[in-house]
């Protein structure tokens, strides 16, 4: 019988649907040479955490590796295709949980949660109340949205839809924006937007994209929320603007160091709300993600190929492999 070997525990609906594809091996750690021990015997892996690209040299019956989510970072895509082994992914099945995310940790932010909260526990009801007086609202601001993917899109949809914001967004391609979503350069939405949110993926153009200069751009009592990835932002440059109150607050779900340092400057500011890359996250969306994995894997088992096949260049040394 197959095997299919996952980083992480699936969603019991993924498990039910794999029963009688394969048997489902779970990683017992993390680490690359745990992985590549594992992964040795597989025929398909399902992705929920970096691998190492000996992997691929080391697991002569893989067929596939299919991200359980949407990010393609943690495969090593190069070395997957140069083994003949199919990449997939389940692009848009947190894009909701992520935008929801976004407005939650964006309002927290307004509403200064995290000090109210502190100050009420420590030192009550009018200490925690008096700050109400600074917080503020979301309708008639201005959200700039960097990333109009599926993510991007939904962040959109809610921040319009539901809150009356007026959106400006950057894309690679201007013409793909919804309609009622002004196109802006990132130069002119850092300086014009009142909340600034992340949604692009980790790619060479945008590593260090909210540079030192364009953080210095943003408005003083701007927000920053990123759910992209941790390197597009410029750390150092980020911590001194805090440490300056260049800006109003920020929320962070990536980092470029995971997990984040107890000691990391981040957790010393009250403005600050910082959560460990589970804004994609929620019982709904593990199943979604969960059970779209596992139906690209019975697809590839059954010799078809992924719905959503990302390196397309594999597919006639994918063929030669496995032919009947």
């Amino acid at each position: 019988m197959a095997v299919i070997f996952s980083t992480h525990a699936l969603h019991p609906k993924a498990t039910a649907m794999l029963a009688g594809h394969g048997d489902l091996v779970i990683a017992s750690a993390l680490d690359d040479a745990t992985l590549v021990r594992e992964a040795e015997n597989a025929d398909i892996v399902i992705v929920r955490a970096p691998l190492p690209a000996a992997l691929f040299a080391n697991a002569p019956k893989l067929r596939a590796a299919i991200r359980h989510g949407a990010g393609l970072d943690m495969i090593p895509v190069d070395a997957a295709t140069q083994a003949g082994v199919l990449v997939a992914n389940v692009p848009g099945v947190n894009a909701r949980s992520v935008a929801e995310h976004v407005i939650f940790a964006t309002l927290a932010l307004l509403r200064r949660f995290r000090i109210v909260d502190a100050d009420l526990r420590a030192q009550g009801w009018l200490a925690g109340r008096e700050h109400a007086n600074f917080a503020g609202e979301l309708a008639g601001r201005t959200m700039g949205i960097i990333g109009m993917g599926n993510i991007g899109r939904a962040v959109f949809s809610i921040a319009r839809d539901g809150f009356g914001i007026d959106v400006i967004a950057n894309s690679r391609s201007p013409k793909s924006l919804p309609e009622g979503a002004r196109f802006a350069t990132v130069d002119q939405l850092v300086e014009e937007s009142d909340i600034v949110v992340l949604c692009c993926p980790l790619t060479p153009e945008t590593t260090g994209l909210l540079s030192r200069e364009r953080i210095g751009r943003m408005k003083p009592g701007a927000l920053l929320v990123n759910v992209s990835r941790g390197p597009v932002v410029d750390d150092d440059a980020l911590i001194k603007a805090l440490r300056n109150s260049a800006i109003g607050g920020v929320a962070l779900d990536v980092f470029s160091t995971q997990p984040l340092p107890p000691d990391h400057p981040y957790f010393s500011f009250p403005n600050v709300i910082v959560t460990p890359h589970m804004a994609g996250i929620t019982e709904e969306s593990m199943q979604r993600m969960g059970t779209g994995a596992a139906s690209e894997a019975i697809r590839v088992l059954g010799g078809e190929l992924p719905v959503n096949l990302r390196n397309p260049e594999v597919v006639e040394h994918y063929r030669q492999r496995f032919a009947g």
